[in-house]
């Protein structure tokens, strides 16, 4: 059946309200800095455009990995300039970033070779990503005066935005991060003129690696901070705001004797004579495989633990320590409730993982 209707009634409910609060953080913590929201992934897997919308206030500009996820901002009518932070995969992108407004990443000689040798009818902005220790993707230290010289007089080019990552971030005071901020400030000082910079993603932004001061000129990069999570290994929790909630009914409820076994493989075994739970939901719909036993769920107001190997479509649980559960009732696989940190922790993940693997087949319900 068409028209949008969806009978299943597992789902991900998404709050705009609170990407709208963890925006508004964001924006706060970046101070005068100019803020670009990172809605890769279809939005850390809670829909870019929804996200798009709800964040709007908040953001200078979007960024996305590739140029297919840039087209569809354009095809919904967003006009902020949107940032390609893998950059172009061929010469024949350069001419739709011109025509589009999309500013690529210009991490290796391909991609500068395309941009010197393109015939555009306007410029392009583009990133110049500095390798100072992530070793991913980006010029090394002594390549980049080079680069930033071609791209500075190369007619083609309107701006050019000199920017890094860090590898560490999220652990505040790591030896790395101070070796890749020396390393970044060598190269700014070695390049000339005075250009805007990025160096700062959520963890950056989050914690102590960056005094951003009040500098204009700077980028900040916000993504999983969007959606809720403070990625650092910070004391002093931010009052940011979950902005999915994983959903799945109780399908079936079984009884089983002490000793009994339960999913494929057998890895759960009764210790007492328990009662089971089936969920709706399983690795098709992006809960993770390998999530152990003792995986916490939220059900009818407490934490239940899985029971058994996720399947395809359904996980079990153990819910013999709950006074009451019925067929129907719905249970939390992380939320407001359940946090997907606590989530991926159990699971030995990160919340990265969790969001963006929810599939397309698990309906997106916005509030």
């Amino acid at each position: 059946m068409s028209n949008g209707l969806h009978f299943r009634p597992t789902r991900a409910e998404i709050d705009s309200d609170a990407l709208r609060h963890n925006a508004a953080m964001a924006r706060k913590h970046a101070g005068h800095c100019k803020l670009l929201g990172v809605i890769k992934a279809n939005g850390y897997g809670h829909g870019a455009v929804e996200v798009a919308h709800a964040i709007n206030g908040s953001v200078d500009a979007y960024g996305v990995a590739f140029i297919d996820e840039a087209l569809k901002l354009r095809d919904a009518g967003f006009t902020q300039p949107i940032v390609l932070l893998e950059g172009c995969f061929s010469e024949a992108e350069l001419p739709v970033c011109a025509h589009y407004n999309l500013q690529p990443v210009v991490h290796q000689q391909q991609q500068l070779d395309a941009i010197l040798q393109a015939r555009l009818v306007k410029p392009l902005a583009v990133w110049l990503k500095a390798d100072t220790g992530m070793h991913r993707l980006g010029f090394s230290p002594d390549e980049v005066e080079r680069v930033s010289q071609q791209l500075e007089n190369c007619p083609q080019i309107a701006s050019v935005t000199l920017m890094t990552h860090f590898a560490n971030a999220d652990v505040t005071h790591h030896p790395l991060n101070e070796a890749q901020l020396d390393r970044f400030n060598e190269v700014c000082a070695r390049t000339t003129p005075a250009r805007a910079l990025s160096a700062a993603n959520t963890a950056a932004l989050l914690s102590s690696v960056l005094d951003l001061g009040d500098e204009a000129s700077q980028w900040c990069r916000t993504g999983i901070m969007l959606y809720g999570v403070d990625p650092t290994d910070s004391a002093t929790p931010m009052s940011l705001l979950p902005s999915m909630r994983l959903v799945a009914p109780v399908m079936a409820i079984r009884e089983v004797p002490k000793g009994a076994a339960v999913g494929y493989g057998s890895t759960w075994v009764a210790e007492r004579d328990s009662r089971i739970a089936t969920l709706a939901i399983g690795y098709a719909d992006g809960y993770p495989r390998h999530a152990p036993n003792g995986t916490p769920v939220w059900l009818n107001g407490q934490q239940v633990p899985l029971a058994g190997t996720v399947s395809m479509d359904m996980i079990t649980v153990d819910v013999t320590d709950l006074a009451q559960v019925n067929v129907g009732d719905e249970a939390e696989l992380w939320g407001p409730h359940l946090s997907v940190a606590t989530v991926a922790d159990a699971i030995g993940t990160i919340t990265y993982e969790l969001l963006t693997r929810v599939s397309e087949r698990v309906p997106r319900h916005y509030k």
